[in-house]
């Protein structure tokens, strides 16, 4: 049976993003909401760590930006700061800690994570390294839903990036990374306007305004690189 993922309640989806490092996926984030394309509003960023060029980002967008340090029982520290913002939609954009199960389940099918990969190929860390050294001759990157697992939530969204010849790992990432920041916002408007549809592991795309059903480039896509399947 299909089961809808859209908003909870009434007006406009909000978000909250956990990022634990740069937060450059954050910054397209933020961006696209400033010109109406994110389908919702990011109402907090959180960080697990006191330096993340994230929170300085929110800091810069007007965002409140909320450093965690539980001292105590990790889960209830997110689960308590995730109630005071009651987000639709939990968006981890380069946040390098796991969620525990008590979260994951709170907010089931609600959290959405951007990795560079085609999943279900390099799971976890070091994955354009490790694409690499397998000798791929395309990765990319996947957004996908958060389940109890590393990286093995059901697949929303995913982009091709070609392995060019003389590629390193941080070259690659890099290019990995420019076709995140388009693909992130979309994968993000597609849920929080209520247009995915889950039937146990897959997903399905319904088909919006603009008739775009998530074959084929998605609007605003890389001219080459970063085609789109969904």
């Amino acid at each position: 049976m299909a089961q809808g993922v859209a908003p909870a309640g009434p007006g406009p989806c909000r978000m909250v993003v956990m990022a634990s490092g740069a937060g450059t996926n954050l910054q397209a984030l933020l961006d696209a909401e400033a010109a109406g394309r994110l389908g919702g509003q990011i109402v907090a960023v959180l960080s697990d760590r006191p330096g993340a060029g994230a929170l300085d980002r929110a800091r810069a967008a007007g965002k409140p930006a909320v450093l965690l340090r539980p001292a105590g029982d990790w889960d209830r520290a997110v689960l308590d700061e995730l109630a005071r913002w009651q987000p639709d939609l939990v968006l981890l954009a380069g946040f390098m800690r796991l969620l525990g199960p008590a979260v994951v389940a709170a907010y089931r099918n609600r959290i959405l994570n951007i990795h560079p990969s085609l999943l279900p190929a390099f799971p976890g860390k070091d994955a354009p390294r490790r694409a690499l050294e397998h000798g791929v001759k395309v990765t990319g990157c996947t957004v996908h839903f958060v389940d109890e697992g590393v990286d093995t939530g059901p697949i929303l969204l995913q982009a091709a990036v070609p392995v060019r010849d003389g590629d390193d790992p941080q070259t690659l990432h890099r290019r990995i990374q420019r076709v995140e920041h388009r693909l992130y916002p979309v994968a993000v408007r597609l849920v929080a306007t209520g247009r995915v549809r889950l039937e146990g592991r897959r997903v399905r795309i319904v088909e919006g305004p603009s008739g775009w059903r998530g074959a084929g480039p998605w609007p605003g896509a890389p001219a080459r690189e970063g085609g789109v399947a969904g």
